[in-house]
C-alpha cells in the first residue's frame, strides 16, 4: 500500500529534515520535487545548500508550477512509480499567486486530484500558517488563507500528517513513530 504523508510546522522547524529521513526509510527510489526559485543570491545559496545535503543517487524535479503534471508524469510511467519528496508547497503557493488567477486555479486543482492518485509514495512539505504574524496587506492574508485552505485539503488526503516542532516529530494523523 502507498502512503500519502505531510509534513507541516514552522519555519525552521526540522519540516525538511523529517520529510528527508522519511524518504530515505522508504527505499532507493526518490525523487525530489522542488518548487524554490533562486530570485535573490540569500535564495541560491539556500537551493545549493539543499542540493549538496540531498543523496547523489536521488532524483531531482525542479518545477515552481505544474506539480500536478509533474505527479501526473510519473504516474503514467511504465516502471513502479517513485517516491516523491515535494518541497515546499509554501513556495510552491506564493509562485502560483503571482502566476495569476486562472494559473492558481487551474494547477491547485490538478495538483489535489494526482495528489489523490499517485499510486506511490509521497512525503509533502508545508508550511503551517498561524503560528507566526499576518501581515496587513491583502497579498499576504490571502496567502496565508489559501495556505490554510491547501494544508486542509492535503491533510485530507495525506494518509499520515505529521508537525514538525524544534526539529521533533508530533504524529497528528495515522500511526505514532515507532
Amino acid at each position: 500500500m502507498c502512503k500519502k504523508v505531510l509534513i507541516t510546522g514552522g519555519i525552521r522547524s526540522g519540516k525538511t529534515g523529517l520529510a528527508e529521513q522519511r524518504a530515505m526509510q522508504a527505499g532507493p527510489a526518490v525523487f525530489y520535487v522542488a518548487t524554490a526559485t533562486a530570485g535573490d543570491d540569500e535564495m541560491a545559496a539556500r537551493i545549493e545548500r539543499h542540493r549538496r545535503l540531498r543523496p547523489d543517487d536521488w532524483g531531482l524535479v525542479e518545477e515552481p508550477l505544474r506539480l500536478g503534471e509533474v505527479l501526473s508524469d510519473f504516474r503514467k510511467q511504465p516502471c513502479e512509480p517513485p517516491l516523491l519528496l515535494i518541497d515546499c508547497m509554501s513556495l510552491w503557493l506564493s509562485n502560483l499567486l503571482f502566476a495569476g488567477g486562472e494559473v492558481f486555479s487551474e494547477e491547485k486543482a490538478l495538483f489535489l486530484r494526482e495528489v489523490s492518485d499517485y499510486p506511490g509514495d509521497l512525503v509533502v512539505v508545508t508550511n503551517e500558517v498561524g503560528l507566526g504574524t499576518i501581515g496587513m496587506d491583502a497579498l499576504t492574508r490571502r496567502f496565508a488563507d489559501e495556505l490554510g485552505w491547501m494544508n486542509q485539503a492535503l491533510a485530507e488526503r495525506c494518509d499520515e500528517v505529521v508537525m514538525s516542532v524544534a526539529g521533533l516529530p508530533l504524529t497528528l494523523k495515522g500511526p505514532a513513530p515507532a
